[in-house]
């Protein structure tokens, strides 16, 4: 068992910086998701530590011993590539075995058969990958990385080209197939779900750094800025420019007119311009007002089997978006309507740095 170390690794291509400062560490045997927006640095990354790429500065270290500048088979890296980026030519028993051969490491027929009934790939290994549906070279590609038993694995987004049923049923299965080995695991994705669903951490990457790296539960519950909350959700957070004040002992905001409660009164948030984040599952809908409600308008409602999405217009034209179970009440389009949140459903982002502020007591997603 090996843990992976990467120690303020950097990498510049000219003026571009896909990866400033990065320092991560992962466990053996842990899943830790690399979560971004496109062109974010997670492909450098995982490509550094598989020595396609140097770093220009820091250091990566697998069970203590540094990698850099290491021949890539000398790495203990597995690692399987979005576009599967399999031999063309030779059959998938033989991409599987590939990694085996240039080892010469034992007996690789008996390797290949238990790797791929694992992976219930076993009546395809005497076809070519042209041969293969994408779900079956995707788990070829799996197979190969996994069957060298390697200290660590790098997941570059391998489900990004299979179809969606497919895509959920290995969101499924990865993590305790990956569970099953003692390999510290990166795993790259463009998905939220994806990332919440197979990762025991995620890895926050936006512009080349790690803005946040916390279990799927924190990351969703406590985003650590406005910019991190804004990629996990769907519909995504709702936000009002707000600038909160104390009322009886209570922290309290002006949003579209009306005022609402935000708990405590904490003084990091006091007289201070903020974003107020709610997100669109926390918003009860009323057809009649109450205290704290805000009066709005639905512009729209989109059925989404196991919700309805509402569009909703505030008094002071600011559009939020509220996700209501299919037994609630919802009303019709040009309604007029009152919104609220319990308290401990709002979060304070600071509004120049986007940084989150106060309101602590702010629950766990379930």
């Amino acid at each position: 068992m090996a843990r992976l170390d990467i120690n303020s690794v950097s990498k510049s291509f000219g003026a571009a910086r896909p990866a400033d400062a990065l320092s991560l560490t992962v466990e053996p045997g842990e899943i830790v998701a690399v979560f971004g927006p496109s062109g974010s640095g997670k492909t450098v990354l995982l490509r550094m530590i598989a020595g396609m790429f140097e770093p220009d500065d820091g250091d990566i270290q697998v069970g203590g011993r540094s990698i850099v500048g290491a021949a890539p088979e000398r790495r203990g890296i597995g690692m399987a590539f979005q576009n599967f980026a399999l031999f063309p030519h030779m059959s998938a028993r033989d991409n599987i075995a590939s990694g085996l051969r240039a080892k010469a490491a034992g007996d690789v027929a008996t390797r290949v058969a238990a790797i791929s009934k694992l992976l219930k790939i076993e009546h395809v290994l005497g076809h070519t990958p042209r041969e293969l549906s994408n779900g079956q070279k995707q788990r070829t590609a799996l197979a190969r990385a996994l069957i060298g038993n390697p200290e660590v694995l790098l997941l570059d987004d391998p489900l990004r080209n299979v179809d969606a049923k497919l895509r959920y049923e290995m969101r499924l299965e990865l993590p305790s197939l990956l569970r099953r080995g003692t390999a510290a695991v990166l795993y790259v994705t463009q998905d939220y779900r994806e990332a919440m669903a197979i990762a025991d951490r995620i890895a926050v990457l936006i512009g080349g750094r790690l803005v946040q790296v916390a279990t799927p539960d924190e990351i969703y519950a406590q985003p650590a800025s406005v910019a991190v909350a804004r990629l996990f959700g769907d519909p995504t957070i709702n936000l009002a420019e707000v600038v909160p004040f104390a009322e009886h002992g209570a922290l309290c905001a002006r949003v579209s007119g009306a005022m609402v409660g935000l708990g405590s009164a904490d003084v990091d948030a006091l007289e201070r311009e903020c974003w107020l984040g709610v997100r669109p599952e926390d918003l009860v809908v009323s057809s009649s007002p109450g205290e704290g409600a805000i009066p709005a308008k639905i512009l729209a409602i989109t059925p989404m089997h196991e919700k309805a999405v509402l569009l909703l217009r505030l008094a002071d034209g600011t559009e939020w978006l509220a996700a209501l179970p299919p037994e609630a009440p919802r009303g019709a389009a040009d309604d007029a309507v009152f919104i609220g949140f319990a308290a401990d459903a709002a979060m304070l982002f600071d509004r120049a740095t986007g940084q989150k502020i106060g309101l602590s007591h702010r629950r766990q997603a379930a």
